[in-house]
């Protein structure tokens, strides 16, 4: 059992009266005297004791909230989809539930779950009956839509009218009207990383050959670059080559701008991927995976630089294996 001890009067720093007072004096002397029997505090002013309350209950939360009795999953194409639904196995999730798309979900997924149920792109209000019915009140987006089938998009009723009172028609905008339908049905939409913090990228040299200072400032300049052209929404990675800038991803997606790149770079270039400002991990966080390695090897990459504790590398130990087969350096880069 853990024993909680007070700390040294030297290292406690007391919260600001002006936020704690009113509570603490709220707190009866008799409950005082019995929360530090229970925690052990036998000297802890009423101030410390509500600072450890609020401790905990962040932590049941947290705990809460990491394995939910059932999940819902609107699965994009990838492996992605399928490393949630067995993260979320291990971590405790009893029920998931499915909302897979023609031409996109990979059909396996549906060997690991409890129901799935097929759709078109833009099927927004059979999304919505789907998990209301399935009684899901916690929902991950895990995949990426192919851009053909947004452009190919036929919406129902329930998107159209999402679409028509968007000023702006993005993937944020569009996604973050998604969570709003979700809210109104009581569904939480959970961040994309939920079960998954483990894969987080680290900072410095994570795989493949040890980089060299060339590399490192060119991961640094396209760092700065990139972190530009994702503030003004075209995309969120670059290709370096020698301090210049041989491609910038836009719509075409990570894939095609790191083949673009790599034939430009001619066996040197350096990719760097990052996340938006303020980017909602709900819907929308960087990865990179087994694939992205093979097509980096197949345009001569040197090293992949991805943005550290904001990338997700789908099944880490896999990617990592990867680049070193391919002799691929990844790296986590941050300000």
């Amino acid at each position: 059992m853990c024993k909680v001890r007070e700390p040294p009067s030297c290292d406690y720093v007391r919260p600001p009266a002006r936020q704690l007072a009113g509570v603490a004096r709220d707190i009866p002397t008799k409950h005082c005297f019995a929360l530090r029997f229970l925690f052990g505090f036998s000297g802890a002013s009423p101030y410390q004791i509500l600072e450890l309350l609020e401790l905990l209950e962040l932590l049941f939360n947290d705990l809460a909230m990491s394995s939910p009795p059932s999940l819902g999953l609107i699965a994009g194409n990838g492996i992605y989809p399928l490393l949630v639904v067995r993260a979320a196995r291990a971590r405790g999730v009893q029920e998931i539930h499915v909302a897979a798309f023609d031409g996109e979900t990979r059909p396996e997924i549906a060997e690991g779950v409890d129901s799935i149920e097929w759709m078109r792109v833009g099927q927004l209000g059979r999304l919505l009956n789907y998990f209301t019915r399935a009684g899901v009140h916690h929902v991950m987006m895990a995949g990426q839509i192919a851009p053909k089938n947004l452009f190919e998009l036929r919406p129902d009723l329930k998107a159209l009218v999402l679409l028509g009172a968007l000023k702006k028609r993005n993937a944020e905008t569009i996604f973050g009207g998604i969570a709003n339908e979700l809210a109104k049905v009581d569904v939480t939409l959970l961040p994309a990383t939920t079960f998954l913090e483990d894969w987080l990228a680290g900072k410095g040299w994570l795989a493949g050959p040890k980089p060299k200072r060339r590399m490192i400032d060119d991961a640094e300049y396209g760092y700065r670059i990139a972190k530009e052209v994702s503030r003004l929404d075209i995309g969120q990675t670059v290709v370096i080559r020698h301090g210049t800038v041989v491609a910038v991803e836009a719509f075409e997606g990570t894939n095609d701008a790191i083949h673009r790149g790599g034939e430009l770079a001619k066996g040197q270039a350096v990719v760097v991927k990052v996340s938006k400002p303020n980017q909602d991990f709900r819907f929308d966080v960087p990865v990179i995976g087994c694939q992205t390695i093979e097509v980096a090897a197949e345009a001569g990459v040197k090293m992949l630089a991805i943005e550290a504790a904001r990338t997700l590398l789908l099944d880490s130990a896999a990617v990592k294996a990867a680049a070193d087969r391919s002799q691929i350096t990844i790296y986590g880069i941050d300000e």
